[in-house]
């Protein structure tokens, strides 16, 4: 489940409550677009979530844009200590996926692997791809 970090700031501490008993149920949690928004360091650190997705603004020209990469540096490392993936939304081409890579980044979402997808084309995207994968036998 994704939260924007705008959503949990507004109501910090009914959000995290909420959270937590999400967390219980063995739902995953990602706080997305950060950095975007307003967002208090003290907060992070209490936040019940699995991973943190880095906005596609930061993604765009990381590896020629020394402000983006140094945003997204600091997101990564701040992940890292946290004990939290990371996904970069708005991966478009190769160089930013080499770069995303190269930094530890854990996951990418964007056209460079995909375009989004209706759900029927999702599931036979899906159904493919599993028809594709070798067969594992005992």
């Amino acid at each position: 489940l994704e939260l924007t970090e705008s959503l949990v700031m507004e109501n910090p501490e009914s959000v995290i409550g909420v959270m937590r008993e999400l967390r219980q149920h063995g739902v995953l949690l990602s706080i997305d677009d950060f950095g975007t928004g307003y967002s208090s360091m003290s907060y992070l650190h209490r936040l019940p979530v699995d991973k943190l997705k880095i906005d596609r603004s930061f993604v765009t020209n990381v590896e020629t844009d020394r402000h983006n990469e140094a945003i997204c540096e600091s997101i990564l490392a701040l992940a890292r200590s946290f004990d939290l993936k990371v996904i970069a939304e708005g991966v478009e081409t190769q160089a930013q996926l080499e770069w995303l890579r190269s930094h530890g980044c854990d996951e990418v979402q964007g056209y460079l692997l995909a375009r989004p997808l209706p759900y029927l084309e999702t599931i036979a995207a899906l159904d493919l791809r599993k028809a594709a994968e070798p067969a594992f036998t005992k």
